[in-house]
């Protein structure tokens, strides 16, 4: 049971979703349905390419191969409950069904944040140090660093939660979104939440600002490493092998920047959710893209195994 004028008063939430006008809720499930089935496939593609391809089981892969795993997981917390909410009448999500999905999607959020920028700092020692690379990428350190993202995304989303779900919620129980995300949960509650917001840029600042800047400093140093090599053909492999862990990183930081990093007031969740599509949903279904259409090798390996 809940806390008086918490649980006592809301047992369940209701989703608006992108749009109320029945005529746009099956062409939305179908393109969404496409977009899900794609990044199902992708994930699954590149995850299982990873563990049969030899070739593949190296540092730079393992951590792909840890990113595809996060982008099926990342995306299923959000993508099944949105696609069936398309087909129903009324958007139900019970309350704690709503905290376990703020929760799975905060962690794997933390997780891909810290991880993309392991990967530059793959990238970094792949590049500017390539003698001491399997010494300090060996398989071992690969493994504890990637555990530490994923302890750390664990608590961040643990204190988030948890601090989200002290708050009551006594006014209404009509979410502006299509999932269980913090800015509308805090716009929805009828407590000061202004201590919540601390939590949330504190915490989310933190994580952003450690993987932005581990990204930044990696890159500094692999540019300056690659303006230095003679050889043009290093310099186009060397970008290559970049531009496509530049591309995702874009892509994903632009957005939870420009939404989370705003003071509440200013935001506009007619406006806001349709931006949450894109590191909810299109996100997962990029990255396996991303890497597999601008990666010979990958192409190579899936050529292969699509022949035989």
């Amino acid at each position: 049971m809940m806390d008086e004028g918490n649980q006592s008063a809301i047992t369940e939430f209701i989703l608006l979703g992108f749009t109320d006008n029945p005529q746009m809720q099956l062409p939305l499930f179908v393109m969404f349905l496409l977009v899900y089935i794609v990044t199902v496939i992708g994930n699954l593609g590149m995850i299982v390419l990873i563990c049969v391809e030899p070739q593949f089981h190296n540092p730079m892969y393992f951590f792909l191969g840890n990113l595809s795993f996060i982008d099926l997981c990342y995306s299923s917390v959000i993508a099944p409950k949105m696609l069936a909410d398309f087909l129903a009448k009324r958007k139900r999500i019970a309350y704690n069904v709503c905290a376990v999905q703020l929760y799975l999607f905060g962690f794997f959020a933390d997780v891909e944040c810290l991880l993309l920028a392991l990967m530059a700092y793959d990238r970094y020692i792949a590049i500017c140090n390539p003698l001491l690379y399997t010494v300090v990428m060996s398989q071992k350190a690969c493994k504890h660093l990637m555990a530490i993202a994923y302890i750390i995304g664990l608590v961040d989303s643990m204190i988030q939660t948890s601090c989200t779900f002290q708050l009551s919620f006594c006014n209404s129980n009509v979410i502006n979104h299509f999932f269980c995300d913090l800015p509308p949960l805090l716009e929805l509650s009828c407590s000061n939440t202004f201590i919540n917001e601390i939590v949330m840029f504190t915490f989310i600042g933190c994580i952003e600002g450690g993987s932005i800047g581990m990204i930044l400093v990696s890159y500094v140093y692999i540019l300056n490493t690659i303006m230095r090599m003679h050889s043009s053909e290093s310099r186009h492999k060397a970008f290559s092998t970049c531009a496509s862990h530049l591309t995702a990183v874009g892509i994903l930081h632009g957005t939870i920047l420009f939404m989370y990093f705003r003071p509440t007031t200013s935001y506009s969740m007619d406006q806001d959710k349709w931006a949450s599509v894109f590191y909810t949903v299109v996100i997962p279904m990029l990255n396996p893209l991303i890497y597999s259409l601008r990666n010979k090798d990958v192409k190579q390996a899936l050529a292969r195994h699509l022949v035989t």
